[in-house]
Order: C-alpha cells, then sequence, then structure tokens
C-alpha cells in the first residue's frame, strides 16, 4: 500500500536541545513517509521539524562561538545526525571528535563541518539546510533564533550568573532565567512550521538549558499557544545536578508554565518503569534521581484539558535514557486519542 492510499501524514515539531532532542527524533524519523506508514497503522509524518536551543557556551561549540563568532553548533549537529540514517559513514564522521593534545583535541567533526560551511555560504541557516541534505536527514532544523543571546540565572541567594556552563556549574537554585539580549526574534520558518503543526512536542532536554532558552525567543510561546497542533510535554526520566534538584515532574511542568503561560499543554507524558537498582545507585552518586513515578500530584491538579499518560519508555543499557521508538509510539498515540475525543465531541454536538 502506498501514501496516497493512507491518511494524511502529520506535521510534527519537536522543540528542545541536548540529548533528549536527539533521543526524540531519532525515534520520529523512523515515522517519516512511507517506510513510517508501515510501521504504525495510518499514521505517519509527513513533515519533521525541529526548534533547536543555541545557548550553548561549552566545549567545541563554545570554543568556536567565540573563535569565529557563529552560532554554537553542536546541539544542531547532534539533530541532523539523529534524523539521518544511523549506518551511513557520513553519519559516523559527523560524531566522530578529534583526541589529543592538539588545538583539534575536542572538537566534533560536525561542529567543524557546520562552522566551514557557514563560513563558505555566509549564512548559518543555509549551512544547516545543506548539511541536513548532505546528511540525507529526515526533517528540517531551525536554530531558535539567530540572535547572539547568552543565557543569564538569578540565583536563590541573588547571585547573578552568566553563561549556560557556568549555570549548571553553580549548583545553585535558580529563581529567574532570561535571555540576554532579551528581545531576540525567532526565525520565520520556524513560527510558520509552529502554526501549521499537527503536533507539537517540547522535551525532553535540560529544563533551564534546553527547553526553556526556546521558549524565551520572542513570540515562540505565544505562537505554541495559538497553535491548532496537539501539545505534548515529556517529562525527564532524572532530575538533573545543578538545574533540577529535587524537582518533581510536576514542578518541571510548573516551571514551564511560569516562563510560557500561553501554552496549554494538551498531554504531559511520563516515564513509569523504574530504573534499576544499580542505576538507581550510580546516579544518586552524581545527585540524580529518577521522578514521576510517585508524583500523583500531576493528575490531581489538572484542569479536565490536560490528560497524563504514563507509560514504560526506558530505554535498554547502563544510561538512563528514552527509547527512541517508545516515545515515537507514546507520541502518535496521543495524537489518536486526541482524533478521537474530537471525533467523538463532534458527534455529541450534532
Amino acid at each position: 500500500m502506498h501514501i496516497a492510499d493512507h491518511e494524511p501524514g502529520l506535521k510534527l515539531v519537536a522543540i528542545g536541545g541536548g540529548t533528549g532532542l536527539s533521543t526524540a527524533l531519532a525515534g520520529l524519523k523512523r515515522l517519516v513517509g512511507e517506510r513510517g506508514a508501515g510501521q504504525r497503522g495510518d499514521l505517519w509524518l509527513e513533515a519533521l521539524a525541529a526548534i533547536v536551543t543555541v545557548s550553548d557556551d561549552g566545549g567545541s561549540s563554545g570554543r568556536l562561538r567565540e573563535e569565529l563568532q557563529i552560532l554554537p553548533p553542536g546541539d544542531i549537529r547532534n539533530c541532523m545526525v539523529a534524523l539521518s540514517e544511523d549506518s551511513t559513514l557520513l553519519a559516523r564522521l559527523f560524531r566522530y571528535r578529534f583526541r589529543g593534545d592538539g588545538q583539534l583535541s575536542g572538537h566534533s567533526f560536525g561542529n567543524l563541518f557546520l562552522a566551514a560551511l557557514t563560513d563558505v555560504t555566509g549564512d548559518f541557516v543555509e549551512a544547516v539546510r545543506l548539511s541536513s541534505e548532505v546528511l540525507a536527514s529526515k526533517g528540517r532544523i531551525y536554530p531558535a533564533t539567530l540572535t547572539d543571546v547568552r543565557l543569564v540565572a538569578e540565583m536563590e541567594d541573588g547571585e547573578i550568573v552568566l553563561g549556560e556552563t557556568r549555570i549548571t556549574a553553580a549548583r545553585s537554585p535558580i529563581r529567574r532565567l532570561r535571555l540576554e539580549p532579551e528581545h531576540c526574534l525567532p526565525l520565520p520558518e520556524a513560527l510558520a512550521a509552529l502554526r501549521a503543526a499537527d503536533v507539537i512536542t517540547i522535551g525532553p532536554g535540560s529544563l533551564y538549558t534546553s527547553i526553556l532558552p526556546n521558549l524565551l525567543v520572542s513570540r515562540v510561546a505565544e505562537t505554541i499557544g495559538a497553535a491548532r497542533a496537539v501539545k505534548i510535554f515529556i517529562c525527564n526520566l532524572m532530575t538533573q545536578p545543578g538545574e533540577t534538584d529535587g524537582y518533581s515532574a510536576r514542578r518541571h511542568l510548573d516551571t514551564v508554565k511560569q516562563y510560557a503561560p500561553e501554552i496549554a499543554f494538551d498531554f504531559v507524558v511520563v516515564n513509569n518503569r523504574p530504573i534499576s537498582a544499580g542505576q538507581t545507585e550510580r546516579y544518586a552518586a552524581e545527585g540524580a534521581r529518577q521522578i514521576g513515578l510517585s508524583d500523583h500530584l500531576l493528575e490531581k491538579t489538572f484542569d479536565d484539558q490536560t490528560e497524563v499518560v504514563r507509560a514504560d519508555l526506558l530505554d535498554e543499557g547502563e544510561k538512563v535514557r528514552h527509547s527512541p521508538d517508545k516515545l515515537a509510539r507514546v507520541i502518535l498515540a496521543c495524537h489518536e486519542q486526541a482524533q478521537a475525543a474530537d471525533r467523538m465531541t463532534a458527534t455529541m454536538e450534532r
């Protein structure tokens, strides 16, 4: 059966940064086009896009940002690789990180490629588009803004900390987060993708350094709030030392609502499978703990418009990660459920 015989494909926009967004994209890319249609009944993705934070100032990205005055390429590179065919030599090359003690040490080949292509084209967005084509990526990637933004956090003790790396390293509760400059504009193409979307996902990812920086860009939260899409918040699996110590799943969500009150989520997706005893011990040694398992306040304090979906979302392996395929299936199931509810409402109104 061909695509033409199926229901129209969905347009999905995923928002975030870091490992969480890459994980979500790795599962969702398998639902793009005919291959996706064969895997999940009549639901498939016609268009997949990612809006990625550009406030990173550490590692290879931070060095290139300072030396070449370009946007940090790291999170965008990870998303491009996640959307490509994992087995290709080019994808492996983009993941390659130089070793040794020289000036290239620690740099990712993909970051250097993006930096070089930006210099050749004179346009970071065009460099991202062309790099995605080289990798045969199954989706579009948009930086949250083209402005050279920095994260600024006011800590609970009143200290002002500048920069993503320093904020995480401060290991102090965050009272308020903002961008500098505060007024930075999004890409028109990113806003257009949000308006046209059938599904918008936010998370998983570092709350203060991956998720919120996207929502602080001018007009992004407002556009998400006004969009007709089914809106899904995907909770993290663990707290993050230095960012969300002691946070429950509910507090993660409340923090997002604090900075983006325009967004009313239709679904909140939470993992319900406990991690292993060994994982619990290893992560506890780093100051991280699992969230969501006993957070029953999620269900009790929501209005009727938001539904909590609990499912086994864990990947196999030593590191605690979302399973790309499980996450993608739950996201489509949420859309399916929303469609069924709309059909029921339409029938009752007749």
